[in-house]
């Protein structure tokens, strides 16, 4: 199974992290649309990712759910129709959530940069160094570390989970926020007034 070690930090100076990525990148950067289709899955994650081209994928990937560089280990196999399959994996397994981004997409040698701004949650980077069959993963973990530093990313920025379940869990917050909502409307509750 290929592999790769992966990063995801907060972005607090988007213009100024682009700036530095750019400097760096052995390519001008594409612009992707992507849309996310992620199904309940008992081990890792798997998603029906959607591309503006019309272009699909059905990508399973497995890897904790730590802050830091951290092996991701995936499998891409190409989808003729996403709806087709989205329907049949809908009903067989349940859909959980959906995540639409805008990614800029750099690539600073066997890694592949990331400047996502996901619909719902902001702007975010991703370091993917993607490993040789034969590359060890310490390796990767030092590339990813060199470019952390030169990106001036900071261990405090990191995020440990998926953008699927940042949604998810804002989600929540929101469903449970307007069931309290309700609750105290059916019961004739109103929040309180300051003089």
């Amino acid at each position: 199974m290929p592999s790769n070690i992966e990063i995801k930090a907060r972005v607090a100076d988007v213009p100024a992290v682009v700036a530095l990525v750019a400097a760096m990148s052995d390519t001008p950067p594409r612009r992707l649309q992507q849309r996310d289709t992620f199904f309940r899955c008992s081990a890792g994650r798997l998603k029906v990712r959607e591309l503006e081209a019309g272009a699909s994928e059905l990508i399973f990937y497995a890897r904790a759910d730590v802050a830091g560089a951290k092996p991701s280990h995936y499998e891409i196999t190409p989808v003729a129709d996403a709806a087709t399959l989205k329907s049949v994996l809908r009903q067989a397994l349940g859909e959980t959530v959906v995540v639409e981004k805008t990614r800029l997409l750099y690539l600073v040698g066997q890694t592949r940069v990331h400047v996502d701004t996901v619909m719902g949650l902001g702007t975010f980077l991703e370091l993917e160094v993607v490993l040789r069959p034969d590359q060890a993963p310490s390796e990767g973990l030092e590339i990813a570390r060199d470019l952390m530093r030169r990106l001036r990313i900071e261990e405090s920025d990191l995020l440990a989970t998926a953008y699927a379940d940042m949604l998810a869990e804002a989600a929540s917050i929101l469903a449970a926020s307007h069931a309290s909502r309700r609750w105290a409307c059916t019961n004739g509750i109103r929040g309180s007034r300051r003089p």
